[in-house]
């Protein structure tokens, strides 16, 4: 029986997860992301209603609302670990079952060390940028102010990420350089 691959691909908030990922796919990987499994939980019906009775202060007309909760958990770390507490288990658990039907996959875990889920993964390839780019980044494709983004990106771990990941990847150039670079760290994961 072959050994399935479970590869988490992590990093900070605007750097470079999900460009790994599509490439990682056009390669012919199967990939997934706790992002596109969160926002599916945020279509179902128990999810949102947990949500509502955790969160009132967040609701507009008695339904959860996404901005309202986003600024309440960025701005106070205990009810980040609330609402973690909330939704973590419910994406690790789709996230593990999907990964469960490949034989090689990566998945794209922003929180994985602060959520202390690397353990369920075979390896860890993290994607490393320069803050002042991934704060650019993200304002650009969240359209969203830099401010906000500083408060996400305290939010997560530094560079103690670096020394915890089996491959580091430095997204710091072109997009032919960074799939050059990937090339290589597959490499490293044997592939």
């Amino acid at each position: 029986m072959m050994r399935r691959l479970k590869i988490a691909v992590t990093g900070g908030i605007g750097s470079g997860k999900s460009t790994i990922l599509q490439i990682l796919s056009a390669w012919g990987y199967p990939v997934f992301s706790c992002d596109e499994i969160s926002h599916r939980l945020w279509t179902e019906e128990n999810y949102l209603k947990t949500l509502s009775e955790a969160f009132p202060d967040c609701c507009t007309d008695g339904i959860i609302d996404r901005k309202k909760l986003s600024a309440h958990v960025f701005s106070d770390r205990e009810e980040r670990k609330r609402l973690e507490r909330i939704s973590h288990p419910r994406i690790m658990r789709e996230l593990m079952e999907k990964m469960e039907r490949e034989n090689v996959s990566f998945a794209e875990v922003p929180l994985l060390y602060e959520g202390g889920y690397e353990q369920l993964f075979d390896g860890v390839l993290l994607v490393n940028r320069r803050e002042s780019d991934r704060i650019a980044s993200v304002v650009k494709r969240d359209n969203t102010d830099e401010e906000e983004v500083r408060r996400r990106i305290a939010a997560q771990l530094g560079a103690s990420m670096r020394e915890r990941a089996d491959v580091v990847l430095n997204n710091d150039g072109t997009l032919e350089q960074l799939k050059a670079k990937l090339k290589t760290a597959l490499k490293l994961f044997c592939l």
